[in-house]
Order: structure tokens, then C-alpha cells, then sequence
């Protein structure tokens, strides 16, 4: 049975509840403060499956986007600039004053949202984010519908719509553990891509595409997380291309602890996953259980439209325009061996 209840308070003195659905096999407790996967649990697993906090209170200062929504348009644009339809856009600068990441300082991850449905098994937010917002054109309106069924199946879809032309690209950031070690460098990864976007010194798109071919980043195979490059442990913070458009839903990834016998299949209809292993974690209050999110504690596959896309003319379509619905799912599947 669903449940919902007041879980904090923003600064802003807007009350966040937090819901509770299950099905398939999992139970998930979702904020309505950036559409949050709070925790998730897989009956017969104990540990949660994902990061978080067990308090509202730590999430504004301490979170690194779990389990968060962002939006207006998920990962970097470099310099915050793009060129849509003859006119110069520049968005907020909020990483680091070089790039703008994630849709800005107060993008949608870090907003409240409205629930609009809520039964057993699932829950629909919404959002608007504002016209001239970070600086993004026109009014937008995000809808995410979190649904747990099936076999261990939660399904994230994300609609979007605009009244101006805007880019525009949600994506899911949850951090995932799938034994509840204090680091997933335990695990295996598969990832379905063939090229990576090469990046500069500010992790931005430099527009190249490169083969995964005899590099450290071929992922095609199921293999260790936990990789080597002349001495060095590689650092995974890249976009791996999965298509160059938008397609029907189909498997791009897997993950597995064989510690624990659970593993992640992840389908989507995205052309792009963002695969982070979280080395940059270093987090100062206690998550779920007590434990201490050092780095690698857990991993993203965000899957988005490639970052920068709207400054690269052969990366895929960026822009929403209006009377047009951007329709984003993804599905992760959990199994326990």
C-alpha cells in the first residue's frame, strides 16, 4: 500500500514528503524535493540498493545528486553558451564558474515537486521550471512517473514540454551498490557503446568521438569496475555513446556483485549513459545504515541525450520545441541470483 508523509522542510519553508511504493519485488521511498529515489530495497537483499540519507536535513548540503532528478538539461554545456535559432543563450555558471552542470544552482534536483498520482506501485511528479531560470528559455514542464513491477523492474519516464525552443534532457542519478560494501569497485560492468565523447580539462564535450577499441573504456564485455591504466586506476566520469538518435527502449547496460548475487540490467530508450563510478565521493554525514560514502561508494549510469549536445551538430537532437513531448525511459531491473 502506498504511503506518504512529511519527510522535511526547504529553506524556502516548503513542506517535502516522501512516498512509498512497491512492487515487483521492491520497495521504493521517493522525495518530492528533486524527484528523489530516497532508498530502494529488493525483497531478500538487506542492504539498500541505492545512497542517500535517512534525513531530509542532509540532502540540500550534503548530496552529490542522489538519487536527484536534474534538470533543465542533465550533465555540462560548456560555458553555459549554445546558439538556438539565431540567438545567443548564456546559463548560469554554477560549476565552479567555468561550465554550467545539471541545470544550474537550482535546477529541478534541487526543487520541490508536486505529486500529482500516487497508487501502490507508483508515483507521478511534476515540475515547472521557469521561464529565464539559470537562464533557460521559456516555461518547462517535467513529469516523472517512478512504477516498481514485474520481475524487479522499476521504470523511470520523464515527459517533457516547452512553450519556447529550449534544450532540454532529464536524466535519473542514482547512485547504485548492489551489496552494500563501502566501495563498488567490487562490482562488474557491461556497457552496450562502441565510442565515448572525448572531453577537455572541464570534463566538457570537445565534440570528438572515440572507439572503445582496445582502450581501458570497452565495456562490451562484462568485466571488473575496478580498472588499471599505466599503474593508475581509471577514473569513470564518461559518456558512452549508445546511438546517434533516440531509439525504441533496449538493453544498454548491466552491473553485478557477485558478493551478493545481485545484479542491475538498465534498458532505455536514451542515446547516451553517463557512467560514474563516484571516485569523487567524499561525503561528511552518515548515509543509510550509519555508512560513510568515501569514493567509489556507488555508481550513476545516467542515462541522457549526450552532454554539450547543443553545441555539437553530430551529436543527437538537444532541442524541445513546442507541441512536442520528450519522452525519456529507462528501466532498471533487479535480479538476485
Amino acid at each position: 500500500m502506498a504511503e506518504r508523509e512529511v519527510f522535511g522542510t526547504t529553506a524556502k519553508g516548503e513542506t517535502v514528503h516522501r512516498v512509498k511504493i512497491s512492487g515487483g519485488g521492491l520497495t521504493a521511498y521517493v522525495m518530492t524535493w528533486g524527484a528523489v529515489i530516497q532508498d530502494l530495497r529488493l525483497e531478500g537483499h538487506e542492504a539498500p540498493l541505492v545512497l542517500g540519507f535517512e534525513r531530509f536535513e542532509d540532502y540540500p548540503q550534503h548530496s552529490s545528486y542522489f538519487g536527484a532528478t536534474p534538470g533543465r538539461c542533465a550533465n555540462r554545456i560548456t560555458g553555459g553558451r549554445f546558439e538556438l535559432d539565431g540567438k545567443q543563450v548564456q546559463l548560469e555558471l554554477n560549476e565552479k564558474g567555468v561550465t554550467h552542470l545539471h541545470g544550474g544552482s537550482d535546477g529541478m534536483a534541487k526543487r520541490n515537486w508536486e505529486i500529482i498520482e500516487l497508487v501502490d506501485d507508483r508515483v507521478v511528479l511534476q515540475i515547472v521550471d521557469p521561464d529565464g531560470r539559470a537562464g533557460y528559455p521559456g516555461n518547462c514542464t517535467v513529469t516523472a512517473t517512478y512504477h516498481l513491477h514485474g520481475d524487479g523492474v522499476l521504470t523511470v519516464l520523464y515527459e517533457s514540454s516547452a512553450d519556447q525552443p529550449s534544450p532540454c534532457s532529464i536524466c535519473q542519478h542514482t547512485y547504485f551498490n548492489l551489496d552494500g560494501s563501502d566501495t563498488a569497485l567490487g562490482h562488474d560492468i557491461q556497457i552496450a557503446a562502441d565510442r565515448i565523447t572525448a572531453v577537455d580539462e572541464h570534463q566538457c564535450p570537445t565534440g570528438v568521438l572515440l572507439p572503445v577499441e582496445d582502450t581501458v573504456f570497452d565495456l562490451r564485455g562484462m568485466g571488473p569496475m575496478d580498472r588499471q591504466e599505466n599503474g593508475e586506476r581509471v577514473l569513470f566520469d564518461h559518456n558512452f555513446c549508445l546511438s546517434d538518435q533516440r531509439v525504441e527502449k533496449r538493453h544498454v547496460a548491466t552491473a553485478r556483485s557477485d558478493r551478493s548475487g545481485v545484479s542491475l540490467e538498465v534498458l532505455t530508450t536514451e542515446p547516451g549513459v553517463q557512467f560514474y563510478s563516484g571516485y569523487k565521493l567524499n561525503v561528511a554525514v552518515p548515509g543509510h545504515g550509519g555508512r560513510r560514502y568515501g569514493p567509489f561508494a556507488g555508481f550513476c549510469l545516467e542515462t541522457q541525450i549526450w552532454p554539450d549536445a547543443i553545441n555539437h551538430n553530430n551529436f543527437p537532437e538537444a532541442v524541445l520545441r513546442p507541441g512536442e513531448i520528450l519522452r525519456q525511459e529507462t528501466e532498471y531491473v533487479f535480479r538476485r541470483n
